[in-house]
């Protein structure tokens, strides 16, 4: 194995195994750490861990077992892989991640911190992170539930979540040439962990190529698009796919607007949509079997959905408590999926992190291979052992039309 990435979300981690896929790698995602150790033809295994918004702690034990397990499989280049948008609080678990990976390898080389995925509208300018035209704080992220981004400053930032001092790579550096001077210059003034502009996929290529023989690197999944060059590959990932004829299903507890927008297209489409109220679910008035009852006899892909308005969810928090209401919905969606698998279900569509967090735990994937992308950022996963094809997608990712697309690349040839 020549890469090691740990991702803090499921769908995240699908994001950038999907770009090492398409850099010609040979990569398996594993959910949680393995037990045994990877096959040998695998060059890039990312494990996809469920630490981006529990206790620092465990993120932080979850992360580091994780780095041992890849490092026994020989990977010369270690990956921490965190959302797009730099979900996270104050108290981290970005920060002190990095942190603890850095002291594990005995790492003395700089460390980038990108976040950037151009294709996807998130940029880095001047140290602060836009989504599209945006900056972040202005953006439907400021509302997240659980980590709302009310700071565009990437450093700013990182620095509550470390004691360690933050330095910044400008755009201007990368452009000139001059990126991999600027890291180190950058390291010899004590700031190690550094944010990295980056505006266009090309940036991030030459970013690649400026971090050459480092061992640590963090950021989205963009960063990982010119890696497979400084291991000699560049052949476009041509893996067969095979997918599944059966019966499909769409899950969603995404609050992004994006989903929201997918969603009602789905709705004003004709789609089949089951709409979860969480009163009724916290009082049992609707059971996951009664859910996949009705998903059963659907004509068209049914869609099952929490999503709703921000402040829909905060005032079902404040009545309710938001950790409780979180557990009960990722616990419903969970049942949902291992009731709908084993009575037939073999296309699976999850909008959300912690939704497809979820549902992979509950249907006890160990590993799934690298597909087709879907939308950017978003591939058909074939799930190693059973008959199911899945796809996770991030709540912020895909087209308008995702869900029906998902559905059809899901399916065989």
């Amino acid at each position: 194995m020549k890469i090691g990435v740990i991702g803090d979300d499921f769908t995240g981690s699908s994001d950038i195994a999907l770009t090492l896929a398409q850099g010609g790698m040979r990569v398996v995602q594993y959910v949680q750490i393995p037990e045994a150790d990877a096959h040998s033809d695998v060059q890039a295994g990312v494990v996809s861990l469920k630490s981006r918004s529990c206790a620092v702690e465990e993120a932080v034990k979850q992360s580091l077992t994780a780095l041992e397990w890849l490092k026994r499989q020989g990977c010369e280049l270690f990956v921490f892989k965190y959302c797009s948008t730099f979900d996270s609080t104050k108290k981290g678990n970005i920060g002190p991640v990095i942190d603890a990976l850095i002291d594990a390898l005995k790492c003395t080389s700089p460390v980038i911190v990108c976040p950037a995925f151009p294709t996807t509208g998130r940029t880095i300018y001047q140290g602060h992170l836009f989504v599209f035209d945006q900056l972040l704080s202005d953006s439907s992220l400021k509302n997240h539930p659980i980590t709302p981004m009310t700071d565009s400053d990437i450093r700013r930032w990182l620095q509550f979540q470390t004691p360690h001092a933050i330095g910044h790579l400008p755009l201007n550096a990368i452009r000139d040439g001059l990126a991999r001077d600027h890291l180190l210059s950058e390291l010899s003034e004590g700031r190690q962990r550094i944010v990295c502009d980056a505006v266009s996929d090309d940036d991030l290529v030459d970013l690649a190529k400026a971090i050459d023989g480092f061992p640590l690197i963090t950021g989205g999944s963009g960063i990982a698009i010119g890696l497979p060059a400084r291991f000699g590959i560049d052949a476009k990932h041509s893996a067969k796919w095979s997918g599944e004829q059966g019966k499909a299903l769409a899950l969603s507890g995404s609050c992004s607007t994006t989903t929201l927008s997918q969603v009602a297209h789905h709705i004003e489409s004709g789609g089949a949509h089951f709409a979860l109220s969480i009163p009724d679910l916290l009082d049992g008035s609707v059971t996951p079997q009664s859910v996949v009852d009705w998903v059963l006899v659907q004509s068209s892909l049914p869609l099952v959905y929490s999503s709703d308005t921000a402040d829909a969810v905060k005032r079902i928090q404040a009545e309710n408590g938001a950790e409780a209401i979180a557990s009960s919905i990722e616990n419903f969606f969970g049942e949902i999926a291992k009731l709908a698998y084993d009575q037939g279900i073999k296309r699976l569509i999850v909008a959300g992190g912690e939704t497809s967090g979820a549902v992979v735990n509950s249907l006890g994937i160990e590993a799934m291979e690298i597909g087709p992308m879907i939308d950017p950022g978003v591939p058909a996963l074939q799930v190693s052992g059973k008959e199911l094809v899945i796809a996770l997608k991030s709540g912020n990712f895909g087209t308008i039309d995702f869900f029906s697309k998902a559905k059809n690349v899901l399916k065989t040839g």
